[in-house]
């Protein structure tokens, strides 16, 4: 039986519509897509139904579970895009866009081809999302399959009972789906294509705007001019050392708040208020105004959505958000576990849904009784609020596919990335359904008085101990910035009102100072993390959990932006191109407009919104705008780094401009003067002959990677081996890239150690490669 996901009638007229506006909409055939004949793949069973999923991880894991019936073939991602060399939008016609199948695929459309046609039913088994969703219509669309033999299958974990389910309800295409991610290609492609011009002629040539890479840009330059412009402002702190007035009282801390009766704390602006004050304070008596004791609780927070697993990811294990989402790929697909095959570890990773299955829930809550007690289970299952804005899939949020498969478990099967990604989903999914932590606070009063001054002041400590751990037995959120005022763990004595106390420094056996002046200073707003720069995409709407990573890697291999100590700091390009954005064309990089088109995309894949007439209300004022850039704006200069290096012609300090073949040093007297020197990426890592630096360069002839030492020609080390950062466990020396995953030692002879890359990787991040210059 097939089922829709929307209406059957509604769908059958959405797909008639469809097809009569032809080959760039839903449900139309295109000229690539004719049935062609021919004779199935070699390994294609004759008779069986045909499975297509995109990569071949997923094929070797839906082929153990559906059994040799089926033919699980991978499309490997996209079969048909829109070309390079032209914008290949018709905006004449209703926005029709031009695919094609690009020649590296195909040979997989063939074999496509080939095995529908021997198929009784082909299912499309892609991803659970409007991307999945446009690789089986376009798969449809290349092989040419027919719609009566053609059943869309959906699942959001690589689990038996998953996949079996799928199968059990197949549907048909989501027109609507697939027309969001025609109206976002479609727009994307008339923005990059159309304004990417302009900045080749005003600014430099290779450089591309996009709508929504445009918009990050702008957060990362406007935070830039918030630090250049803001003004530090001088405060001071005041703490004083107390303690009872037993003989072995121990001490603890009390912070200034102001003189007696204040409600606020006192703003302390400058040195001479301070020194009035901490005279006052060494002159003082000092007594317990009040003791409040209260206990309070601490709630878990959700399961991972895509947008906060990378997040934590960045914040714990540093990894940037491509990296988290290869990964998290892997986990996804399915990884031979043990003697079990290929299975799927984690659901669908790109999610903005914070929900989890009932069985799922009900799983948890019976491993947390196991592990940790009955006590750390709450009376009823957790459910969680999703208040991500234009939250759009119905999908689950990111959690084990068991909770029964724990991370030890699975320690010899994974790598250490792999690993340590599913550990913290294991741990952030299982303490979303665990009990709250508690905690005794206490806040303590105290009155100083006395002083020769006449004024009276007051003081506050607190402290706050964990009396049950709940949900912090196995996870605790990691933090962008550190909290420096947190009084978790801080113990004060047991101090009743009205109860005597001292300055601890005034007895001689304590070399502290009984009150210690700190000054201060307020600080400017921190740059983006690629942590803080997700969150500030998925608060102000920008993009969807499937383009965060592509955004951030954009804007830093344009040359736009870069990382110092793994913040991200506009470079004078992107300075400029933000700028001339801002001014010529605001709508573009207008954090509301991002955020609307992308609502209108939502209402597109609901099938609230036809797609054309958002793209014409957009194109129109955009389109005017264009053609009248060209002759209004003035080129852009001093858009390139400056550098202390001397040119070799005639001394000049040298800019680092950036080539067809990356970045290299010119100098700032060109066209006048002509010198260059090429730079390379440092790989980190020391010349085992020399102790110079190692470097990246590449052949000019087939332009593939080679590592030499910076001291080059008074060294000549050279090795088409990726060097390593990580020093020979063994001997300390080089140690080079074997494989993907595998490291060996560069001193065979002596040393000959063997390993896998994983155990060389520290926990802490591996430096940002710099740029040398060679």
């Amino acid at each position: 039986m097939t089922t829709n996901r929307k209406k059957p009638a509604s769908t059958t007229r959405r797909t008639k519509k469809a097809t009569a506006a032809g080959n760039g909409r839903a449900g139309g055939r295109s000229s690539t897509a004719r049935r062609s004949t021919g004779a199935p793949s070699a390994n294609i069973v004759p008779g069986g139904d045909v499975v297509i999923v995109e990569s071949p991880a997923k094929a070797r894991t839906l082929s153990r579970i559906l059994g040799s019936r089926y033919n699980v073939l991978a499309s490997v991602g996209h079969v048909r895009d829109l070309p390079k060399s032209k914008l290949a939008i018709d905006v004449e016609r209703d926005f029709a866009p031009d695919y094609v199948v690009p020649r590296d695929k195909s040979a997989v459309v063939k074999d496509i081809k080939a095995a529908a046609n021997a198929a009784d039913t082909v299912y499309l088994a892609t991803d659970p999302d409007r991307e999945g969703e446009a690789i089986s219509w376009h798969l449809m669309e290349a092989a040419g399959i027919p719609q009566d033999r053609m059943r869309r299958v959906v699942f959001h974990e690589v689990t038996e009972n998953a996949v079996r389910r799928a199968f059990d309800e197949p549907r048909d295409i989501d027109v609507d789906l697939v027309n969001a991610y025609q109206a976002r290609r479609v727009l994307d492609r008339l923005v990059g294509y159309r304004l990417s011009p302009v900045l080749w002629s005003k600014v430099r040539k290779g450089l591309s705007a996009g709508r929504v890479q445009s918009a990050a840009l702008r957060l990362v330059v406007d935070r830039e001019a918030e630090i250049e412009a803001f003004v530090p402002q001088e405060y001071w702190e005041i703490d004083a050392n107390l303690a009872t007035l037993a003989v072995e009282a121990e001490e603890f801390s009390a912070r200034y708040r102001g003189e007696l009766g204040v409600s606020r704390a006192t703003t302390i602006p400058n040195q001479e208020m301070a020194d009035r004050i901490v005279a006052d304070l060494n002159d003082s008596s000092y007594e317990v105004a009040s003791v409040r004791r209260r206990e309070t609780t601490r709630r878990p927070g959700p399961p991972f959505i895509t947008s906060t697993l990378q997040q934590e990811a960045f914040r714990k294990l540093r990894f940037t958000a491509r990296r988290t989402m290869t990964v998290a790929q892997q986990l996804y697909e399915g990884l031979p576990i043990g003697n079990e095959g290929p299975i799927g570890l984690i659901t669908y990773m790109r999610t903005d849904s914070t929900n989890m299955a009932n069985e799922a829930v009900q799983e948890a809550r019976g491993v947390i009784a196991n592990r940790y007690g009955k006590d750390h289970v709450p009376a009823s299952p957790r459910s969680f609020s999703r208040r991500v804005k234009g939250a759009q899939e119905a999908h689950e949020a990111i959690r084990p596919t068991s909770f029964m498969r724990d991370p030890e478990s699975l320690r010899g099967s994974l790598s250490r990335e792999q690993f340590n990604l599913y550990q913290l989903i294991w741990q952030r999914a299982l303490a979303s359904q665990m009990a709250d932590a508690k905690f005794d606070q206490t806040t303590v009063d105290i009155t100083a008085s006395g002083a020769p001054s006449g004024v009276s002041h007051t003081l506050r400590a607190s402290g706050s101990i964990m009396t049950f751990a709940g949900y912090l037995a196995i996870y605790r959120e990691g933090l962008d910035e550190p909290d420096a005022e947190s009084d978790e763990g801080r113990v004060l004595p047991d101090l009743q009102d009205g109860q005597p106390l001292r300055l601890n420094g005034q007895d001689a056996r304590v070399s502290s100072p009984p009150v210690v002046p700190t000054q201060r200073f307020t600080q400017p707003p921190p740059r983006f993390t690629e942590a803080t720069l997700i969150r500030a995409l998925e608060e102000r709407g920008i993009g969807r959990p499937s383009t965060y990573a592509a955004i951030l890697s954009t804007i830093q291999d344009r040359g736009y932006v870069d990382k110092a100590e793994n913040r991200f700091r506009p470079l004078k390009l992107g300075t400029a191109v933000a700028g001339l954005l801002s001014q010529h064309f605001p709508e573009i990089v207008s954090l509301d407009f991002t955020s609307r088109i992308e609502e209108e995309l939502d209402d597109v894949a609901r099938g609230e919104r036809e797609w054309v007439p958002v793209l014409k209300d957009f194109y129109g004022p955009f389109n005017e705008k264009i053609d009248t850039a060209q002759a209004n704006i003035e080129r852009v200069s001093n858009i390139d780094e400056e550098t202390d290096e001397e040119c070799p012609e005639c001394g000049a300090n040298m800019v680092i401009k950036r080539g067809r073949y990356g970045p290299f040093l010119s100098c700032s007297r060109f066209p006048e003067c002509r010198g260059m020197k090429r730079m390379q990426k440092s790989t980190g890592a020391t010349c085992p002959e020399c102790g110079g630096e190692l470097v990246q360069r590449s052949s000019r002839k087939s332009r593939r990677p080679f590592y030499g030492c910076s001291n080059y020609p008074n060294c000549n080390f050279l090795t088409n081996q990726e060097p390593l950062q990580q020093p020979c466990p063994d001997c300390g020396g080089l140690v080079l890239a074997a494989s993907r995953t595998n490291a060996v030692c560069n001193d065979k002879e002596g040393c000959g150690w063997q390993g896998t890359r994983e155990e060389l990787t520290a926990e802490q991040p591996q430096p940002e490669p710099q740029l040398v210059e060679v």
